[in-house]
């Protein structure tokens, strides 16, 4: 079973229990910067892969950042160490969600945005459980609390999950529901979903299952899009219509320099 991402820096930080967050890649924007986004890598992965498939992407606004995990005994592994966000047990809805990994990596990836230009927009993203740290993060940011309690700094404008899951679905409502800051928040993100039908390692409804609990919680501008016969992997439509939501929700410019 791989969690990985498409066979495609910066000093490590240790927080949490221990955990070292290895090499960060950066590709640089080509044109005019109006955008950073943090592209999370899936289990077993590392930041390079995804950095080589990012930079051929007609985006050259984006400065995409993509962090390596750091490498931790995960269960579903039998505790064999891997490069991993999060530890996961089960894919099922009765899992329970290791929540101290999860501000790990969402912390990790807010950190990574703390000292990017302040006029322009962020954005997080990621394939399978990159995905899901990404949509950790969506809980975050429209909370505006880590789920330890602590602040959550990061403004985003955008999130992209590509093959993921929503940690955490079933207290979202309880972080959402009669606080009007978070409905607020909620309402406006731009959130972007693919999912392959095909997909034997996170399978489809788990991503029909997060379209429908972010809708039923406010989160209004939500787009799902499912591939016919697309495993667990990504095709170069899938990243065409990635460009073409970011460009359009981020307002890019295009190739303006």
């Amino acid at each position: 079973m791989s969690f990985g991402g498409p066979p495609f820096g910066s000093d490590s930080t240790t927080v949490g229990r221990s955990l070292q967050f290895g090499r960060t890649y950066v590709v640089r924007p080509k044109g005019k910067h109006q955008a950073t986004i943090v592209w999370l890598h899936g289990l077993g992965d590392n930041g390079s892969s995804w950095s080589q498939l990012l930079e051929t992407l007609p985006l050259p606004n984006i400065k995409w950042i993509c962090p390596t995990a750091p490498t931790q005994p995960v269960s579903i592994f039998g505790g064999f160490p891997s490069t991993a966000w999060f530890d996961v047990g089960d894919l099922s809805e009765d899992a329970p969600d290791d929540l101290e990994g999860l501000d790990a990596a969402a912390a990790h990836v807010a950190n990574l945005l703390s000292t990017e230009p302040a006029d322009i927009k962020f954005g997080v993203g990621g394939f399978s459980m990159g995905a899901a740290t990404s949509l950790y993060s969506v809980s975050c940011f429209a909370h505006g609390n880590y789920g330890n309690g602590n602040p959550y700094p990061a403004n985003l404008s955008a999130v992209v999950g590509l093959s993921g899951w929503l940690p955490c679905s079933k207290t979202l409502k309880n972080k959402i529901e009669g606080n009007d800051v978070a409905a607020r928040r909620a309402a406006s993100l731009p959130i972007f979903l693919c999912h392959g039908k095909g997909d034997d390692v996170v399978v489809h409804k788990f991503g029909e299952k997060s379209l429908e609990v972010l809708r039923s919680n406010g989160f209004q501008d939500v787009t799902f899009k499912s591939y016919s016969g697309l495993g667990h992997y990504t095709i170069p439509e899938e990243m065409d219509e990635v460009c073409a939501w970011l460009t359009t929700k981020l307002g890019l410019e295009g190739n303006s320099a």
